[in-house]
């Protein structure tokens, strides 16, 4: 009996539960819910912009970059120095983030100490070389002193002084950083190029003919063989040619530097410029480095590039 009557209070305290426990369950259905605001974090800023668009009205069709920020860029209300990075023949603005790793490079150097922090803008220049081609078709050169530079001034927060301005690249990047810096000295204070694309009026002449009407034709002469190739655009545009004619004292406001392997085939040009910076006096740093034309030599020469420009941004 005693059992019975256990079993049957323990069955009522059930139910009486589970009574409660659907009557919570409904009022929450039916009482209104908090309307108010929810808290927003704010997620953290893009530091590396690709892909971004200025609309030129020399080239008529739109220029794209990449941009990197450096760490402190979106909490502070400073200004920095500003470096452009030159894509090789083949590359675009994208290149010397996704093969070169240029973000990761900067902000291991610049949270180290080694760099200042610093903005590195990587603009696309098509198979351009960063000049006006001998045609004045293509105003590569004109877009990128009178619009790009200004462009970038205005959208960030960089220093747009002349002391904190300084380019670099690769290869055709390399050899339009010399020009721009070597034909603009009032522009840029520094200049590293890598494996820059320099060649003497022979090497040039000579490039097998397919190559040539494929890669320097369109920009420098069309078409043509031998010496034929030696136009005065050619002239103007050639950095050794630069720096053996060029006013010295126009040479001797860049910081200079130079580095190209020992197993590339640009390495006879790049010597043959530093010869001619030796004959001018004009001061500069000279590398060849053991390596050859690839990725992996600029990825390990892109840090030393960057501290030759930022101790100069350092003053």
């Amino acid at each position: 009996m005693f059992v019975r009557s256990l079993l049957i209070n323990l069955l009522l305290l059930l139910v009486l539960i589970d009574v409660s426990a659907q009557s919570r369950r409904r009022q929450k259905l039916t009482t209104p819910q908090e309307t108010g605001p929810v808290p927003v974090v704010t997620p953290p800023q893009i530091r590396l912009l690709e892909s971004m668009q200025l609309n030129s009205s020399l080239l008529n069709r739109p220029v794209k970059y990449s941009i990197y920020l450096p760490p402190d860029y979106y909490v502070s209300n400073r200004r920095y120095p500003v470096v452009y990075l030159l894509h090789g023949y083949g590359d675009n603005e994208t290149s010397w983030v996704q093969f070169g790793e240029a973000n990761r490079i900067a902000d291991e150097l610049i949270q180290s100490g080694e760099l200042p922090p610093m903005i590195i803008v990587m603009p696309d220049a098509g198979a351009s070389w960063y000049i006006n081609d001998y045609q004045s078709k293509v105003r590569y050169e004109d877009m990128f002193v009178q619009e790009f530079i200004a462009h970038v001034d205005s959208m960030y927060r960089t220093r747009p002084q002349r002391e904190y301005r300084a380019l670099s690249g690769l290869s055709m990047g390399g050899y339009g950083s010399l020009v721009l810096a070597m034909h603009h000295p009032d522009l840029f204070s520094s200049c590293a190029a890598l494996s820059a694309a320099v060649r003497t009026d022979e090497t040039f002449a000579a490039v097998p003919d397919e190559r040539y009407n494929t890669v320097y034709g369109p920009v420098f002469s069309g078409p043509v063989k031998g010496e034929n190739r030696l136009t005065l655009t050619w002239k103007r545009n050639s950095p050794i040619v630069l720096a053996r004619s060029a006013p010295e004292n126009d040479l001797k406001r860049v910081r200079w530097y130079l580095d190209c392997g020992d197993d590339d085939a640009l390495s006879m040009g790049n010597a043959v410029l530093h010869l001619a910076f030796l004959e001018r006096k004009v001061v500069h740093e000279y590398r060849a480095r053991d390596g050859a034309h690839t990725w992996p030599y600029w990825r390990s020469g892109l840090p030393d590039a960057l501290k030759f420009i930022g101790e100069g941004f350092r003053r």
